[in-house]
C-alpha cells in the first residue's frame, strides 16, 4: 500500500469529494443501477458476498483502467447491525463519488467473516490509490485493527475482474498471501 495520509488531507480529500458530489447529484449524473444488485461474488478465500448496491458516474468512461478492491470488517457490527450498516452506507456516496477519477463501485455485504468489500472501477492507478489512502485513514477509527486493505489492479475492467474468467483469476492473483482478492 501507499504511504501513510493525514487525517486533516483525508477529510478535506473527502469535503471536496461532497462538494463535487452536490455538483455531480444536481446535473443528474450519479446513477444507481440495479443490473448487477444481488449477484453473488465467490472469492478464492471460499467466502461470498453479494452486491447490496451500485454507485456509477454517468458519462465518465475510464481513460486509465484501474480496479480497485478495498476490504474492511468494521467493530461492534454484528447480526442485525450488518443490516444497518447497509442502509446507512448510502449516507457515504458523497464521501467517495466525487473523488477524481471514480467510475463506478459495486457494494459487496459482509462476508462469512464480517468482511465488507468494495469492488471500484477508477479513472487512473494513482486516483485510485489517492483514494484507497484517504478511505483507509478515515475507516480506522470503526474498524477492527489490521483488517483495512486495497489492492489496485492496473489496466483491468472491472466488469471483467468480477467475471471470473479463468484466464483473469491465473494472471491477475495477487500475492502478498491474499488470494482472496481472486474471484472464483
Amino acid at each position: 500500500m501507499g504511504q501513510h495520509v493525514s487525517l486533516r488531507n483525508a477529510v478535506e480529500a473527502v469535503m471536496k469529494s461532497a462538494m463535487r458530489f452536490v455538483a455531480l447529484m444536481v446535473a443528474g449524473r450519479i446513477l444507481q443501477p440495479r443490473r448487477h444488485v444481488g449477484g453473488r461474488l465467490v472469492f478464492a478465500d471460499g467466502t461470498t458476498a453479494r452486491v447490496f448496491r451500485e454507485t456509477t458516474v454517468r458519462d465518465a468512461p475510464p481513460t486509465d483502467l484501474a480496479v480497485l478492491v478495498v476490504e474492511f470488517r468494521l467493530r461492534w457490527v454484528h447480526g442485525f447491525m450488518h443490516r444497518l450498516f447497509r442502509w446507512e452506507s448510502l449516507l457515504n456516496t458523497p464521501l467517495f463519488v466525487g473523488f477524481p477519477g471514480f467510475v463506478s463501485k459495486l457494494w459487496l455485504a459482509h462476508d462469512e467473516h464480517e468482511v465488507y468489500r468494495g469492488i471500484y472501477q477508477w479513472s487512473g492507478p494513482e486516483r485510485a490509490e489517492a483514494y484507497a489512502m484517504a478511505l483507509s485513514r478515515l475507516l480506522q477509527p470503526v474498524c477492527v485493527r489490521g483488517s483495512i486493505a486495497y489492492h489496485i489492479l492496473p489496466g483491468l475492467d472491472r466488469a471483467e475482474f468480477v467475471s471470473g474468467r479463468e484466464e483473469l483469476v491465473r494472471t491477475q492473483r495477487i500475492e502478498h498471501g491474499a488470494e482472496s482478492w481472486v474471484v472464483a
